[in-house]
C-alpha cells in the first residue's frame, strides 16, 4: 500500500516521503539547492531486523539485582512487557533516587537524536530526571568542540559568536581573497545541521568566490577535506602539528616586519609576550620556518613562502574542529586567531577569523530573527558535571579529583545512568575501557530505536521511536524554513516516544503534572507554535496559525544578516563595543589561563607535543574523522551507509608508499591495531592521501569478536577501539579522539560475518520476579 507523501525534516535535510511497503521514496526539500545523500539512508529503516521491538532486560540484571557486573555488553536479553518494564525503572528509579539522591543518577545523552524541537531527546530525559527525581549529575561542551567551547570566552568571546555568527558564507563569496582553512572544509560535515538544514549553500558560494579569483587553501593530511568547486590548494602537514605551522608562520610574519602592529597595540592584549616566546626569549627556544618545518614535515622555504603569501591579503583563518580533538587541542584554535589578529584581518568584510567554518551547517549561514522555543529542561538541584568526554574517568574513578577550567572538581559516585538519543560507543574512545566502566553501574537504562552497541551494554532497554514515526516541529536559528514533521509510519513493533514513556514514569513516581504540565505531545507543539507566534509578533511579523501550518508542512521566517555582528562593532569601536573577556580585547596573552597554573595550557598558546607519537611499533598516525554515509553512526545500517563499505566493513584510505610496504592491494582485508585493540577495514589505496597517515572513519557500529577482550577486536571497523581516551588539556578535558598511532598489516586471520546489525535473541525466562 502507497500512502500520501508528507513533510518531514532530518538533520541533514527536509523532505516528503511515502511509505511503499517497508520502503521510503524521499523527494528532497524542493528549495534545496544540493540536497544531501544523507537522505538515502531513510529507504530501508522502518523495519530494519536491527530495530528495538520490544521492552529488554538483561538476563544478569534480573538475576543478581542491579550492581556492578562484568558481563554487561556479553549478556543474554530477556523480553519483558511494558508494564514489567515500567515497574522495574521506576522502581529502580526510586530505590537509587531515595538511597544516593540525584548525584547517585547521570543523564546521559547527546543532541543528535531528531531534528524535531519537542522529541529531542536529550531535552527530554533532562526535563524527565530534573522534574521527577530532582536533578542528575550532567555532562558539559562536547566531543566535537570541547576544547573551544571553553578557550574561546577566554581569548575572543562565546563559540557561538565566533562559529554560528561568524563571517558568513555570502561575504566570503564577495570579498575574501584568501581562506586559510586548517581541517579543511569538507562538504561531508556542512551537509548536517542540529535542528535541520533546508538549503545546502556552501558548495556554491565556494565556487562563486573561486571564480571571482579567491584561494582556498586546505591544511590537512587529507585531499578530500575541501571540495572540487573551491579549486583550492592542498597543504598537507604532519596530524597534529599546525601549532607548530602557525608558530612557524607568525615568526616570519614578525621577522620580515609583517605584521600589523597598530592593530594588535589596540585590538589585542599580549603580543609582546607571544613574540617572545617565539623568538625564544622565554627558554631559548627560536620557533622560526626552520623549527616548525622540523615538527610539520614541510620545508622552512615553504613556510616562509607561505607566511609572504598572506601579507596585504583579505585573509580569513578558520579552524576545524578536528585540530582541537586532540592533545593539547586548544592550541591551534587559540594561534589561528593570532594569526588572524597579527595580519589584522579581524572584524574585516571576508576576513578576520571563524571557528569550525564548515564543520557543521549551521555556519556562516544568516540567523532567524527570532529562534523557535525548546522544551524547558526545569531546574537542575545539584550542581555536579563533567565534561562530557570525561564519563569512563567518572565510572572508574568516583571520588578522584581533576581539573577543569579553572576549577578542582571531584567525580561523583554514579548508581544509574539514563542515557536516551545517543551512543556513546561511537562518541567515546578506548571502547574497551569504555565498557570497564559502564561494567561499574549499578543499572544502565536505555532508550534506543536501534540496537547499537550502547544498548547491548544496558540492563534495561526500552523501544523508542525514531523520528519518522512521530510528528514534530523543525527549525534551526539559521535556517528560514520551519517544518511540520509529520510522521511518515506507524511505530515500530512496541516502540513508544520518549515523552510517553518519561511521562508514565513520571505517572508511577507521583510526578505526572510536573513533567507533563497537563499537555500531550501535540499540546506541546501548540503551546510551542504559539510562543513563536508572540516572539514574531512583537516584531509585527504574523505566521499562519498552527493549523494552517500543519496543513501547509513548512513556513517562512524572517532573517538578520548579522554575521560577525560582534567582532565588526569591535573593530569599527573598541571602547563602546568590547569583547567579553577580562580586557575587552582580543587576548592573545590570557591572565585569566595563567593564573590557573596548568603546564599543559599557558596563559600563551604554545606548541606542546603529544604523548602519541609514531614510532618502529606504531609508525603511522590514524584520523579518526566524521563519516561521509551517515551523522556520527546514525542509521549505519541504512541504504547510503552501507554503500560506503565492503563486503559489511568500513574502509580505511592508506597511500600507496605505505600499502606497497606491506603488501597491500585495494580491497585487501587489513587489522589496524595498537595497544588498546585491533580493528578490520578494507583498504582504499589513494594518493589523495599523505604518507603515512591512514583515515578510517568513525560511526562504525561497534562489534566485537570477544566483547570481553581486553584488547578487542572489531571486525566492523569502529576506529575509536585504538584512539586514547585522555583529554585535551587541564583547561578544557575535551575530547582526543581525533588521531593516533597505529601499526597496520594485511589480515590473515578467520573471517567472520560483520554481526552489527543482528539483535539479541531474547532467551526464556522466568518473569514472575518482576
Amino acid at each position: 500500500m502507497t500512502q500520501k507523501p508528507v513533510m518531514h525534516s532530518a538533520h541533514w535535510g527536509a523532505f516528503t516521503a511515502r511509505q511503499q511497503g517497508e520502503r521510503l521514496t524521499i523527494e528532497p526539500f524542493h528549495g534545496d539547492p544540493d540536497p544531501s545523500p544523507l537522505l538515502q539512508n531513510f529507504h530501508n529503516v522502518l523495519h530494519h531486523p536491527a530495530r528495538v521491538a520490544q521492552p529488554m532486560v538483561r538476563r544478569g540484571w534480573l538475576e543478581n539485582g542491579p550492581g556492578a557486573d562484568p558481563r554487561r555488553g556479553n549478556d543474554d536479553y530477556v523480553a519483558v512487557s511494558w508494564e514489567q518494564a515500567y515497574t522495574l525503572v521506576a522502581r529502580e528509579l526510586q530505590r537509587v533516587g531515595d538511597a544516593y539522591g540525584p548525584e547517585g543518577i547521570f543523564g546521559g545523552s547527546y543532541g543528535w537524536s531528531s531534528a524535531g524541537r519537542f522529541h529531542h531527546a536529550q531535552s527530554q530525559v533532562h526535563r524527565f530526571l530534573n522534574t521527577v527525581m530532582g536533578g542528575y549529575v550532567r555532562s558539559v561542551n562536547s566531543y566535537s568542540s570541547g576544547s573551544a567551547s571553553v578557550l574561546l570566552p577566554h581569548i575572543v568571546g562565546d563559540m557561538n559568536e565566533i562559529a554560528r555568527r561568524g563571517v558568513s558564507w555570502e561575504e566570503i563569496a564577495r570579498h575574501s581573497e584568501i581562506v586559510l582553512a586548517f581541517g579543511g572544509l569538507a562538504l561531508k560535515n556542512s551537509q548536517v545541521a542540529s535542528g535541520g538544514l533546508s538549503e545546502h549553500t556552501e558548495r556554491g558560494f565556494m565556487q562563486q568566490a573561486a571564480e571571482r579569483g579567491a584561494r582556498f587553501i586546505s591544511v590537512s593530511p587529507l585531499q578530500s577535506d575541501l571540495p572540487d568547486e573551491a579549486q583550492g590548494e592542498w597543504l598537507a602537514l604532519r596530524p597534529g602539528t599546525d601549532a607548530a605551522f602557525i608558530l612557524g608562520l607568525l615568526s616570519v610574519l614578525i621577522d620580515e616586519q609583517r605584521t600589523d602592529e597598530a592593530f594588535l597595540a589596540r585590538y589585542t592584549v599580549g603580543w609582546p609576550q607571544m613574540v617572545a616566546y617565539i623568538r625564544g626569549e622565554e627558554d631559548g627556544t627560536r620557533r622560526d620556518a626552520q623549527w616548525a618545518a622540523e615538527i610539520c614535515g614541510v620545508s622552512a622555504a615553504t613556510i616562509t613562502d607561505f607566511a609572504r603569501q598572506l601579507h596585504g591579503k583579505r585573509v580569513l583563518v578558520t579552524v576545524a574542529h578536528a585540530l582541537q580533538r586532540a592533545e593539547h587541542g586548544e592550541q591551534p584554535v587559540w594561534l589561528g586567531l593570532v594569526l588572524a589578529a597579527a595580519l589584522g584581518q579581524p572584524g574585516l568584510p571576508g576576513g578576520g577569523y571563524t571557528y569550525a567554518l564548515g564543520a557543521l551547517g549551521h555556519y556562516g549561514k544568516h540567523h532567524n530573527l527570532v529562534s523557535f522555543p525548546a522544551l524547558p529542561q526545569g531546574k537542575n538541584g545539584i550542581d555536579r558535571l563533567i565534561p562530557v568526554a570525561r564519563i569512563a574517568d567518572m565510572l572508574l574513578h568516583p571520588g578522584t579529583q581533576f581539573d577543569y577550567n579553572g576549577r578542582r572538581l571531584t567525580y561523583p559516585h554514579i548508581r544509574l545512568a539514563y542515557w536516551a538519543g545517543g551512543n556513546p560507543f561511537h562518541h567515546h574512545q578506548d571502547l574497551a575501557r569504555l565498557r570497564q566502566a559502564f561494567c561499574q553501574l549499578d543499572t544502565l537504562i536505555v532508550h534506543e530505536t536501534a540496537w547499537t552497541a550502547s544498548a547491548r551494554h544496558a540492563d534495561i532497554v526500552l523501544p523508542a521511536t525514531m523520528t519518522l514515526e512521530r510528528e514534530d516541529i523543525g527549525g534551526a536559528p539559521t535556517d528560514r524554513h520551519l517544518f511540520a514533521m509529520q510522521p511518515v509510519a506507524q511505530p515500530y513493533a512496541q516502540a513508544q516516544d520518549d515523552y510517553t514513556i518519561f511521562a508514565e514514569l513520571a505517572r508511577r513516581l507521583g510526578r505526572e503534572e510536573a513533567f507533563t504540565e497537563g499537555r500531550d505531545a501535540r499540546g506541546w507543539l501548540r503551546h510551542h507554535y504559539a510562543q513563536l507566534q508572540e516572539k514574531l509578533a512583537a516584531h509585527q511579523v504574523t505566521i499562519p496559525d498552527f493549523d494552517q501550518f500543519w496543513l501547509q508542512g513548512v513556513i517562512e521566517l524572517p532573517q538578520l544578516k548579522d554575521g560577525g555582528r560582534m567582532i565588526n562593532a569591535f573593530r569599527a569601536d573598541p571602547a563602546a563595543a568590547p569583547l567579553p573577556t577580562p580586557s575587552g580585547k582580543i587576548e592573545i596573552f590570557s591572565a585569566t589561563i595563567a593564573s590557573f597554573g596548568y603546564e599543559n595550557c599557558p596563559g600563551h598558546p604554545v606548541w606542546r607535543a603529544p604523548q602519541q607519537q609514531p614510532d618502529a611499533e606504531h609508525p603511522l598516525w590514524l584520523i579518526a574523522n566524521q563519516p561521509a554515509t551517515r551523522l556520527h553512526s546514525q542509521l549505519d545500517f541504512g541504504d547510503y551507509s552501507l554503500s560506503g563499505k565492503r563486503e559489511g566493513r568500513e574502509v580505511c584510505s592508506l597511500h600507496p608508499h605505505d600499502a606497497a610496504a606491506r603488501g597491500i592491494t585495494d580491497g585487501d582485508i587489513i587489522e589496524l591495531y595498537n595497544q588498546r585493540g585491533h580493528v578490520l577495514a578494507s583498504a582504499r589505496v589513494t594518493e589523495s592521501i599523505m604518507p603515512g597517515v591512514v583515515q578510517l572513519p568513525t560511526g562504525a557500529w561497534y562489534d566485537p569478536v570477544d566483547p570481553t577482550a581486553l584488547r578487542p577486536l572489531c571486525r566492523h571497523g569502529n576506529p575509536n577501539v585504538l584512539t586514547l581516551d585522555i583529554g585535551t588539556s587541564s583547561l578544557a578535558q575535551g575530547c582526543s579522539g581525533q588521531i593516533t598511532v597505529v601499526q597496520l598489516r594485511k589480515y590473515r586471520g578467520e573471517l567472520t560475518p560483520v554481526q552489527a546489525f543482528i539483535p539479541p535473541q531474547p532467551v526464556s525466562y522466568s518473569t514472575e520476579i518482576i
